[in-house]
């Protein structure tokens, strides 16, 4: 067996051996092959810009408007873009009268 050091280099002695068997000691990511349906998107997006246009007011606590406004514009990302762009005009538009209200 040989030896291995840790992360800061220092002598650990020799190998130890897996108790998973060879290979199996390493940790690796999960394999995720996920793509969003764009009905469901679109359809979640919608309803959050009718939420916006419906209100007086924010609707939302400040935090969570602030992540509405970083979220809103990644999810139109799986849209097809002209169709990204309207619903991108259209919910900062809202956000912008509800914060002038």
């Amino acid at each position: 067996m040989t030896e291995q050091t840790d992360l800061f280099g220092d002598a650990r002695g020799p190998a130890q051996l897996s108790f998973f068997g060879p290979g199996e000691n390493q940790i690796q990511p999960p394999a995720q092959n996920f793509t969003p349906d764009p009905d469901s998107i679109r359809s979640r997006l919608r309803l959050i810009l009718q939420k916006a246009q419906r209100a007086q007011t924010m609707p939302w606590p400040e935090r969570e408007a602030r992540m509405w406004q970083t979220v809103f514009p990644q999810m139109t990302n799986w849209l097809p873009p002209s169709e990204a762009e309207q619903l991108q005009l259209d919910f900062f538009r809202e956000i912008e009268r509800l914060k002038a209200a």
